[in-house]
């Protein structure tokens, strides 16, 4: 008797869990391009989320350390049959280079995504604008990033 509760029990979650759509709250992933590093993303609410990279500026020869910060806002979804088509706006700072010569940069990303409906994956692109205040010029220097990355969600 209790073999056959457990195993109802089970077969009762794994159905619930096939057929309801997973919060995912924490992603993980790759970003390529520049910069190139780990991802991270952690959901804040429905619609808004911190991404977090770590890693280098680029793949080049002169590539040195990175990471950024960016609150993400989602204000459009776009609902397709197998995927949705998320477009995201951020704000965000990124501190870059080597520990003697510390730049730190603002940047504002724009997203677009395809996240996958059978599997908690999303493939996304991004370009970003990044206003350089503190680096190896006195001048400010307008940069553009950009890449491609997956993210995994737990």
């Amino acid at each position: 008797m209790r073999k056959l509760l457990l195993t109802t029990l089970i077969a009762g979650l794994v159905l619930v869990a096939r057929t309801t759509p997973a919060r995912a709250d924490f992603g993980l992933g790759l970003f390529l391009g520049e910069p190139t590093g780990l991802d991270f993303k952690l959901g804040l609410g429905n619609r808004s989320s911190l991404d977090i990279v770590l890693g280098y500026t680029s793949f080049r020869d002169g590539r040195t350390g990175y990471g950024h910060l960016t609150y993400l806002v989602t204000p459009l979804v776009a609902q397709g049959s197998s995927v949705t088509v998320p477009l995201r706006l951020g704000i965000g700072a990124s501190v870059y280079g080597p520990s003697g010569d510390v730049g730190l940069a603002i940047r504002a990303p724009f997203e677009i995504g395809l996240r996958l409906r059978s599997a908690p994956l999303e493939f996304y692109g991004e370009i970003a604008l990044a206003l350089e205040v503190v680096g190896q010029r006195s001048e400010f220097n307008l940069y553009v990033q950009g890449g491609v990355g997956f993210r995994l969600f737990f």
